[in-house]
């Protein structure tokens, strides 16, 4: 059973990206249990099979902060058929990554989010066509507007590739309105891997716009290639693939700002 956890942890939720490559790469497994429950622990609520709960590969019962989210990763493991499929398991292998690996260093996860900050997405803007300037800023703006009216965080922007400093303190500003708690960063840290935008997960995190939203704004310049290209299938599946990622990270937020209950 130690493997078959190992494989659906897969890797840190900081790279949702390698967790799905590992997945992809492994022979399923039977499935081994028949029943999946929820429990409470000292710390929070538990996934039980035939009554145990599960732990991280390391050992450590995994303990989730809302009961929500311990009830969508039983379903998790109840909608396994015959075989174990890990790829159909993101919220699984997120709060197997967060209980062994981000419950003790939140704050080094929002460090690492914070230096996407430096060179976030929706800081760069195309030059041409004019099509995509607009595209870029009609999704775009809102955010970064969003920022320096609400956070105090006034970045800048640019033209091209070309690299531009930002304000240490537009930095600190942004940093000052991350989650604290291992759960919400962690997601927050996997929305910002995903769309490369620190400013992105953000916005998601504190309402300002709908997940369909920043999914759509972090996807403005391949869309738009896309339109003008069409649709490639390598370029579709990984998109895909990262879609699950964004949701599951995208239930945890809203589970976390729930009651606890």
């Amino acid at each position: 059973m130690r493997e078959l956890f190992d494989e659906v942890a897969g890797q840190s939720p900081l790279d949702p990206g390698e967790a799905v490559r590992r997945a992809s790469r492994t022979p399923q497994r039977k499935r081994f249990y028949r029943d999946v429950g929820v429990g409470e622990g000292e710390g929070g609520f538990t996934v039980t099979l035939d009554g145990k709960a599960i732990k991280t590969p390391s050992g450590k019962v995994v303990e989730v902060p809302r009961r929500a989210i311990a009830e969508a990763i039983a379903a998790e493991w109840a909608a396994q058929g015959e075989n174990i499929a890990p790829l159909t398991m993101p919220l699984t292998r997120f709060a197997n990554s967060v209980v062994q690996s981000v419950a003790e260093r939140a704050d080094a996860v929002a460090d690492d989010v914070a230096k996407y900050l430096g060179s976030d997405l929706l800081f760069y803007r195309a030059g041409y066509p004019e099509a995509l300037v607009g595209k870029e800023a009609a999704h775009w703006d809102p955010i970064v507007f969003w920022a320096a009216e609400t956070l105090g965080a006034h970045f800048i922007l640019a033209e091209g590739i070309n690299y531009v400093r930002q304000p240490d303190a537009a930095i600190a500003a942004a940093r000052a309105a991350l989650p604290g708690d291992p759960w919400s960063i962690a997601a927050l840290h996997v929305v910002t891997t995903l769309t490369g935008s620190a400013l992105l997960a953000l916005a998601l995190a504190h309402g300002v716009r709908e997940p369909a939203d920043i999914w759509t704004a972090a996807h403005v310049d391949e869309d738009f290639n896309i339109e003008q290209w069409g649709l490639d299938e390598e370029v579709a599946s990984r998109r895909a693939a990262r879609a699950v990622d964004f949701e599951a990270a995208t239930r945890i937020l809203n589970a976390m700002k729930g009651s606890a209950g």
